[in-house]
């Protein structure tokens, strides 16, 4: 692997730089970020380049100083703070565009934690100019987006990993791998909570910040009237031209345990219909308050705001997965995932075992095999999310065909959901 030789700063510096990052509350700063410890030797490590480097790319960035295998070399940022002091950090070189980090040869890899209509784009551009690629979730604003990086990935041969953590959580693993291993029996329904959106945010003009390029931060999608609720949580996640709301957003954690547990949505025809609420004032406009009646096959899913929990229902009983360890529960306490009287081992027909996230990723790299979030499974989820947003915003049931990957026989309404029209110069 490539990479640069290696830096260290002084312990207060790195303390210093990664404060302003905007972390507001303290976080630990491992012994190799600060290079008390070595890394894999130089010819070994994987190069990696930051793009979004905000909340979620800050803290997707201190997880990458801990992993051996791994050597930050680039950060870029809407936000010229943000960039520059990632950058600083790593002693890296900061990007104004993106672009610039995707066209250096000497870079493996990158995180992918920008706003979520920038995922797909930026993951594409960087799969084709030969990065393996990390997303945080979700994945695509439309389904034409999910099957476009999934064909480009597929084409390119890169690997790709998706943000969702909780496979590398093993009470998570514990429950879905009871539920493959039939300790419900067979599974005939699924009861899936994720958190709310809600209505707000002010639409009342404001200057656009120093230092900040909201040209390149609306990219491919609308560019709009700055505010200053807009770029900033929740705005980056309830705005219908940047995203789907929780549905995508936050549904794409329980979503996602729902594809690991059981492959429920292949199993035949996946229909959709349901409610929601969608504001008809102030800055936010994306589905909350849904209430998602799903088929998948012979399978009854209902998703509805709550938590973050998938519960299977079997034909022998139940089993709860949840992030919050606390929440996992079972109709046989000695099935509770995190309090199993005997721990599971894993055997040939096991899920993928990974203790890291990112340690997982780089695993694959080296491996070049799939990770444990690979891009198959992650199209299979955040379709879900996308169909549940069609059918509240159609008003109509929707059907989604698994195996053909395509929307059976959609109304004009719904084939026009299928796609955005992206700001030029940006495409797929």
């Amino acid at each position: 692997m490539k990479t640069n030789s290696k830096r260290t700063l002084p312990r207060r510096e790195v303390l210093k730089r990664l404060a302003a990052l905007g972390c507001a509350t303290p976080f630990f700063v491992p012994g190799r970020a600060l290079g008390a410890e070595e890394k894999a030797a130089a010819n070994e490590r994987i190069t990696v380049g930051h793009i979004g480097v905000g909340n979620r790319g800050g803290a997707l960035f201190r997880e990458v100083q801990r992993v051996p295998d791994f050597q930050s070399v680039a950060a870029s940022d809407c936000y010229q703070n943000r960039r520059e002091a990632t950058a600083g950090v790593c002693k890296g070189k900061a990007y104004a565009d993106f672009r610039d980090l995707l066209a250096r040869d000497d870079i493996d890899a990158v995180y992918i934690a920008t706003p979520d209509h920038w995922h797909v784009p930026i993951g594409i551009m960087a799969a084709r100019a030969g990065k393996d690629v990390y997303i945080e979730k979700p994945l695509g604003v439309t389904l034409e987006q999910d099957l476009a990086i999934e064909k480009v990935l597929a084409d390119t041969g890169r690997i790709f990993q998706y943000g969702t953590q909780q496979r590398s959580l093993p009470h998570c693993w514990n429950g879905c791998e009871l539920v493959r291993r039939g300790a419900i029996g067979k599974v005939h329904a699924i009861e899936i909570d994720a958190p709310n959106g809600a209505a707000g945010g002010s639409t009342a003009e404001a200057p656009v910040p120093d230092g900040f390029d909201f040209d390149m931060w609306c990219g491919p999608a609308p560019k709009r009237t700055y505010t200053a609720d807009l770029c900033k949580p929740p705005g980056t996640y309830w705005i219908f031209d940047y995203s789907i709301g929780y549905l995508g957003g936050w549904g794409a954690h329980p979503l996602d345990i729902m594809v690991w547990g059981s492959d429920a949505d292949l199993s035949g025809l996946v229909t959709v219909e349901g409610t929601g609420k969608i504001p008809s004032e102030g800055l936010y406009d994306v589905v909350y308050d849904w209430d998602m009646k799903i088929k998948l096959g012979d399978v009854d899913l209902i998703f509805r705001p709550g938590g973050d929990r998938t519960k299977f229902i079997g034909t022998d009983g139940w089993i709860q997965v949840a992030r919050a360890a606390e929440r996992n529960a079972a109709s046989d306490p000695a099935l509770i995932p995190t309090k199993l009287a005997e721990p599971l081992t894993p055997n040939d027909d096991s899920l993928q075992v990974s203790r890291s996230q990112s340690g997982n990723f780089a695993e694959a790299i080296k491996s070049r095999k799939a990770p444990v979030s690979n891009i198959r499974d992650a199209v299979r989820s955040d379709v879900i999310s996308l169909l549940c947003d069609m059918a509240v915003r159609t008003g109509q049931k929707i059907t989604w065909d698994p195996v053909k990957k395509e929307l059976v026989d959609p109304s004009p309404e719904a084939k026009a959901m299928f796609t955005r029209k992206l700001r030029e110069p940006w495409t797929l």
